[in-house]
């Protein structure tokens, strides 16, 4: 045997920071219990979601179809264990895998999972955060929609997705899709609770329910933050026994009336320094007692300076828009010829639905006659500011309110409501993660819409494996008080995981002669793994 086949090279890469992660959380003993081990197979059905999770945080854009070619030149042993092959990972083992889990119940597995994160670091779970995205899908998906769709149905149902049109997050209104309802902590975004919905499903329709199954489910005293959709009557009658934190739809008339007639308060100079450590110095508020859907609570109209200045360039660059397309329809209706007074009327009504802040007045109406001698009528008219509107705009704008059902003895600091509706960008954060195009999302290729379910929910596993190592790193960078250089070499104390998987490109699992050791592990690298869990370092060390 020669010299050079006495060596064997392998990529390890950030890899194995993602598989210490899986380790440490314990996901393949949790799929393991769940779905058994058969000793007939090769490789287990933990260590097949391990392996999905890899691939899906390796960040290469390569779909399942060719799953075993992403460890062919991966350190596969050394992350998955002795004896596997890249060729075990083959499309019908993944396939059997994926279909064992979403019979098993993805729901059950995930909150599982959930709990255990939950515990072993201690996730602070004062604040939770509800919002929903779509995911456009191609292809047919037929499916008969069957009495039972029309039937009111629990929140985790227990057929398959219906894989439809509906509203479009993408911008796709011409594609199929699916809708995922995601619950976050406040502290590091940790994704808790993950439901896949019907393409066409309302988030008004479904929130409220969403948040009684996320409670039945994790049993703590958390405080549900969430968008204008939850604010109903039904809703904040099924969510009455929750705490709640939302935004107040201005459809509503009594927030139409705060928000015109309402003065918030100034700031006063013992305040401005508080409000500035906490980044709020362009905001100020009211709170306002009001009771809604037979529900007590406390309202904060908030007016946010950059909201309004931004608001009313959209309003004037809106005025300037509408004076050009009235001055077209003002020549245009004063040119035309009108057999009778009633048509020329039908047609200045039909222009001013097209306007919102001018309007085009009749100021008389002339008779006279055409070329051919026939009788017409001719509209001489002119335009003019709705001002009342446009007063109405100038008054709304930079201004919103919050509300909540913690008063009296649970009441919050105002500046505390805000801030936690600020970090509502958390499960904003978690979809732009599983947008991402370097993510698995091409892997949508799968044809059953149970496994579009069941592909959401281990790109949300991946998304918690994510976050829980970024919020690690960063809590233990605080601690030690010593930063790590960023893409621009600027010290920072919040790098992102992404930045640190970078880091990492380049580390080699080595063989010569049966003898096994890691390269090009320097000593930043082994700095940044001293911050990680043991079992991440267990990988590297």
């Amino acid at each position: 045997m020669s010299y050079l086949e006495e060596i064997q090279v392998k990529n390890l890469d950030h890899l194995g920071i993602v598989a210490g992660l899986i380790d440490e959380i314990g996901i393949v003993k949790i799929i393991n219990n769940k779905l058994g081990i058969d000793v007939r197979e090769k490789i287990s059905a933990g260590t097949v979601v391990k392996s999905i999770l890899i691939n899906g945080l390796g960040f290469v854009s390569r779909p399942l179809y060719l799953f075993s070619q992403f460890f062919q030149d991966k350190a596969i042993e050394k992350l998955l264990g002795e004896r596997i092959k890249p060729d075990y990972l083959n499309d019908d083992k993944i396939g059997r895998v994926i279909d064992e889990l979403y019979k098993y119940g993805l729901n059950d597995i995930f909150i599982e999972v959930v709990l255990e994160v939950i515990k072993k670091f201690k996730i602070d779970l004062k604040y939770s955060h509800l919002d929903s995205t779509s995911f456009h899908l191609d292809g047919e998906y037929k499916r008969e929609e069957d009495k039972e769709k029309q039937e009111e149905e629990k929140i985790i149902k227990e057929r398959p997705i219906f894989i439809k049109k509906g509203y479009s997050r993408d911008h796709r209104p011409d594609l199929k899709q699916c809708v995922l309802d995601l619950i976050t902590s406040q502290d590091g975004d940790i994704p808790l609770f993950v439901r896949v919905g019907d393409g066409n499903e309302s988030d008004k329709a479904v929130f409220g329910k969403v948040l009684v199954e996320f409670k039945k489910q994790i049993k703590f005293d958390s405080i549900m933050v969430c968008d204008s959709a939850l604010y109903g009557q039904e809703n904040l009658q099924l969510i009455q026994h929750l705490k709640w934190i939302t935004r107040v739809p201005m459809t509503i008339k009594k927030a139409k009336e705060l928000v015109q007639n309402i003065e918030v308060e100034e700031v006063k100079d013992e305040d401005k320094e508080k409000r500035s450590d906490l980044n709020l110095e362009s905001y100020t508020w009211k709170e306002e007692i009001v009771t809604y859907g037979g529900i007590k609570q406390t309202w904060l109209i908030v007016l946010s300076e950059k909201r309004q200045k931004s608001d009313l360039e959209k309003l004037e660059k809106q005025l300037s828009q509408e004076e050009k397309k009235s001055q077209k329809f003002l020549k245009e209706i004063q040119s035309e010829e009108f057999e009778h007074p009633q048509a020329a009327r039908y047609k200045l009504k039909a222009i001013n639905k097209k306007l919102r802040l001018l309007e085009i007045k009749e100021v008389e109406l002339i008779e006279t006659y055409s070329k051919k001698k026939e009788k017409i009528y001719k509209m001489i008219s002119l335009i003019i500011k709705k001002d009342e509107e446009i007063s109405r705009k100038t008054k709304e704008a930079g201004k919103f309110i919050l509300a909540t059902n913690l008063v009296e003895e649970n009441k919050l600091e105002a500046s505390e409501i805000l801030i936690t509706y600020k970090n509502q960008q958390s499960t904003e954060r978690g979809f732009r993660f599983l947008k991402d195009p370097l993510f698995f999302t091409d892997s949508f290729f799968v044809e059953k819409p149970e496994r579009i379910e069941t592909m959401l929910f281990l790109m949300s596993l991946c998304l918690l494996i994510y976050n829980l190592g970024q919020r690690e790193l960063r809590n233990c960078l605080k601690r030690v008080k010593k930063g790590i250089n960023n893409q621009v070499g600027k010290v920072t104390l919040r790098p992102t995981l992404r930045w640190i998987f970078q880091c990492f490109q380049g580390i080699h699992y080595v063989i010569l002669n049966g003898v096994k050791q890691i390269v090009n592990l320097t000593e930043e690298r082994r700095f940044i793994l001293s911050l990680l869990p043991a079992s991440c370092q267990r990988y590297y060390l």
